[in-house]
């Protein structure tokens, strides 16, 4: 399937590694045009150098995503570098699971704000395309409680109501909103690898409540949020797709 994507610009918020990296990649083999950022100065620049073998234009920046200046800032200077924003995907996270006053300032500030000024910083960028899209990135953390319940799964809920007022609001401006929600994605150096090391009982026990007996992969994530960001989604907007392996046992009405 053509995605309709060649020649569309894109930012990405965590654009170096797992789902970010996976994403960035895949939207620049589908032809779009893609800016990406990243608080590691040296994993952007060899995320660029990578980016642009694939033929596309990229724009990588090494940024704290809850800078807010900084963060409009770098949308402003991505608008201009890519010739304009058609697709925002939010997939930064501060991974905050502790209980602790500090845990819950860098999830609101991260997680939520930094989705939410990244949003409003591209807005006047995206009133003017023809194929606007905005796609955050929440996770089942934020559907059901599990080991995660706390900062970073309330504010993953929260992205997904947040996501859903968009396109309430936006749709009649032909600018669509979807969250995704990822189950647990194993790759090198990411959370579940660390867990695996350092908790293999908790590795274990979160490996055997999925029926597919594995985690997802970044490029399962990856395709779905592509796929939403994508004209091909033309006429999906105000969806939560949830990428789990059958993880969650909950209805989603």
């Amino acid at each position: 399937m053509d995605l309709g994507l060649k020649g569309l610009k894109a930012v990405v918020t965590g654009g170096t590694k797992g789902i970010g990296r996976a994403i960035v990649e895949t939207l620049a083999r589908e032809g779009a045009d893609v800016a990406f950022c990243a608080r590691d100065a040296a994993g952007v620049a060899s995320a660029e150098a990578r980016v642009a073998a694939l033929g596309v234009r990229c724009f990588g920046a090494a940024l704290d995503i809850a800078d807010a200046p900084a963060l409009k800032a770098w949308v402003g200077e991505a608008a201009a570098a890519l010739g304009g924003i058609d697709i925002v995907v939010a997939n930064v996270s501060a991974l905050s699971i502790g209980a602790d006053e500090d845990s819950w300032r860098k999830g609101f500030e991260v997680d939520m704000m930094g989705c939410v000024r990244l949003v409003e910083a591209a807005m006047p960028s995206l009133a003017t395309s023809a194929a606007a899209s905005i796609v955050t990135i929440s996770s089942v953390s934020g559907r059901e409680v599990d080991f995660a319940a706390g900062p970073y799964g309330a504010f993953k809920a929260a992205l997904i109501h947040y996501t859903q007022g968009l396109a309430f609001q936006l749709a009649g401006k032909g600018i669509r909103a979807n969250s995704v929600s990822p189950g647990n994605t194993y790759f090198e150096g990411g959370v579940w690898n660390q867990i695996k090391d350092g908790n293999p009982d908790l590795y274990r026990t979160a490996l055997a409540l999925n029926p597919t007996g594995r985690m997802g992969t970044p490029q399962e994530m990856a395709n779905a949020a592509v796929f939403l960001a994508s004209p091909a989604a033309s006429f999906v907007t105000g969806t939560n797709l949830v990428v789990d392996g059958a993880l969650t046992r909950g209805v989603q009405l």
